[in-house]
């Protein structure tokens, strides 16, 4: 946004559609950073995933209202950044801002029919994703998640076991800078076993270190680390964002990359030196 004011500043004439102006202008340094931002993945260690907004319980917040307002759900964010960035493009600018594909394709630099193509398969990634992405947050969401939290610290595998979806995923990105999950962990058994991996590497009081809060407006957590006591391994700083449909957990993101705690209370905090760079195999 920066950009974009200081070109309009620049600008010696008056723009006769101010509208349009922005549109094509902010449209077109958006896509940069997306084509920018998907060369850097192809380095990348491990699952990308988008990096979190994460705000108080107090609903007074003014980040968290923006953010809620925005319907900037994480697991809409996943979806959205796994299309083409010409494909996000055309589909945010249609599908959310009702842009004409006559503008999507002059921002795209192509015909008015490839930018309609490119919505059409965007919309249909984001549609065959309906676990991930729904019309409305579930309303069951805070009480699955403080439950799942509850149980965790608690020990009570048969609650966890009772909150998880079959098909639920555990998914890690740390960049290899922290240690987490290098696949995605798939299925109710599996992730409970990782589960239990994690509390014999980490200790019985790894959740009880998780603070609730808000990751992209739905309740999640995040942990300032635990320091290796007692023969456990010290564990990193993490945030994680929860996934709640039909009132089962269907999937946990574990953003343990320290890169991307930026929008969180963790900073100004550096991923712990022991274990750096190990991940956890499955």
């Amino acid at each position: 946004m920066q950009e974009a004011w200081l070109r309009w500043d620049s600008q010696d004439t008056v723009i006769a559609d101010p509208r349009a102006w922005l549109t094509t202008v902010v449209s077109r340094l958006g896509l940069d950073k997306l084509r920018s931002a998907a060369h850097r993945r192809e380095t990348y260690t491990g699952t990308w995933l988008p990096e979190p907004v994460v705000t108080g319980l107090d609903a007074t917040d003014p980040l968290a209202a923006v953010v809620a307002a925005e319907d900037a759900r994480f697991a809409a964010m996943v979806v959205l950044e796994r299309l083409r960035p010409d494909q996000r493009v055309a589909f945010v600018l249609h599908d959310g801002f009702a842009v004409p594909f006559a503008e999507v394709a002059e921002v795209l630099g192509t015909s008015e029919a490839a930018a309609r193509q490119l919505a059409s398969r965007a919309r249909k990634a984001v549609t065959a994703q309906p676990a991930l992405i729904s019309g409305d947050p579930d309303p069951a969401h805070n009480e699955v998640v403080g439950r799942l939290m509850a149980a965790m610290a608690a020990g009570d595998l048969d609650t966890v076991v009772s909150l998880l979806h079959p098909d639920v995923t555990f998914t890690g990105d740390s960049n290899g800078k922290a240690p987490t999950a290098v696949r995605a962990v798939r299925g109710s058994d599996k992730v409970v076993r990782f589960i239990l991996g994690l509390v014999q590497r980490y200790g019985p009081g790894l959740f009880g270190a998780n603070q609730l809060a808000l990751v992209n407006g739905e309740l999640g957590a995040y942990t300032a680390g635990l320091p290796g006591v007692d023969g456990y391994r010290a564990m990193a700083p993490r945030i994680t964002a929860i996934t709640v449909r039909d009132g089962k957990v269907c999937a946990l993101w574990d953003i343990a990359n320290p890169d991307k705690f930026t929008g969180s209370p963790l900073k100004e905090r550096r991923a712990q030196p022991t274990g750096r760079g190990r991940h956890h195999r499955n």
